[in-house]
């Protein structure tokens, strides 16, 4: 059932695109969910360690910044996963995109926009990563969407301690950020009385 009310509610949802500039870097990421043993499933991975890499060590959807010979920021999403985990998402079903989001890592506001594309597959896939990733971890959708997940980690923010609201994953990987909104923003679609987590 949980699989069929995303496939409607995101196939109907109307979602905002952000207006960029000529100097706006673009970019676009796959929430990618599957259904195995009825369980529904969405896949992380964790980045690749990086220096000067904002999103070091982060986990995140996969996705990257468009590139000229992508036809859209979905074609920008679908190469990038590809590239990255070695997952042809073609072979999948498109269910449609939610609300671009702005990047505003460690606090800053960047002139960058990230679309988000939400992609349903079938098959059991044997992953082949690249050097950007890590890690490639399935969390249970209905974990995540009734907040059993919900946890909080104090990261450093300018040289202070803070705390950050998230979600904790197997292997005790940590959601977190432009992640965690992108999240949010996707439960908010697929059941419209959900209402978060509670955030400290």
């Amino acid at each position: 059932m949980l699989v069929e009310t995303i496939r409607n509610n995101i196939g109907s949802f109307e979602h905002q695109e952000a207006k960029p500039n000529k100097t706006t870097r673009q970019a676009a990421v796959a929430i990618i969910v599957r259904e195995i043993n009825s369980q529904l499933e969405m896949l992380f991975i964790k980045r690749a360690e990086k220096e000067g890499d904002p999103w070091s060590g982060h986990m995140a959807f996969p996705g990257g910044h468009r590139e000229p010979d992508d036809l859209g920021l979905r074609e920008a999403a679908e190469r990038e996963t590809l590239e990255e985990i070695g997952l042809d998402l073609s072979r999948g079903n498109y269910l449609g995109a939610i609300d671009h989001q702005s990047a505003q890592p460690r606090g800053r506001t960047l002139n960058m926009l990230i679309a988000p594309h939400v992609f349903e597959i079938f098959d059991v896939v044997e992953f082949s990563t690249n050097y950007e990733v890590d890690e490639v971890v399935w969390a249970p959708v209905e974990d995540l969407l009734s907040n059993k997940l919900h946890d909080t980690e104090t990261l450093p923010m300018a040289g202070t301690p803070t705390i950050f609201n998230g979600y904790r994953l197997s292997g005790g990987h940590f959601v977190w950020g432009l992640t965690y909104r992108i999240l949010k923003s996707f439960f908010e679609i697929i059941d419209p009385s959900w209402s978060g987590p509670r955030e400290l």
